[in-house]
């Protein structure tokens, strides 16, 4: 007797984290059906435009935000930047580089320095 394999489902929230992109930007069919494995891998592997376009122009998730602006989500957070952002305005604070930009880009570069160091260190 073979038993049926059923396939490993995730909620949209979920999904839409692997996949880099804001929840609240995706399609509604995307937002209101779990995704399975084997539909992330194929959104993954070839991506439709509206998968792209969120991508390329946002807005974006904190942590894709904090990435492209090299600081941590906490620096973001003790910024107040708590909504998603979209390319052209991530680009426009690169250009601007406020005080609070270089200060958590300073702290993130030594926080990775520091973790670095510790790594090199012989145990």
């Amino acid at each position: 007797m073979t038993s049926q394999k059923t396939s490993q489902t995730m909620k949209p929230a979920t999904a839409a984290k692997k996949l880099g992109v804001y929840l609240e930007a995706t399609p509604e069919e995307f937002r209101e059906a779990p995704v399975t494995r084997d539909q992330l891998n194929a959104l993954q592997s070839d991506p439709p435009a509206w998968l792209r376009d969120l991508r390329r122009d946002g807005p974006h998730p904190k942590q894709v935000v904090a990435a492209r602006l090299r600081v941590s989500i906490g620096g973001l957070t003790r910024a107040g930047v708590t909504d998603p952002l979209t390319t052209e305005q991530i680009d426009a604070l690169k250009a601007e580089n406020p005080d609070w930009l270089r200060r958590e880009r300073e702290t993130q570069a030594e926080v990775r320095r520091e973790a670095e160091r510790a790594k090199s260190q012989p145990e």
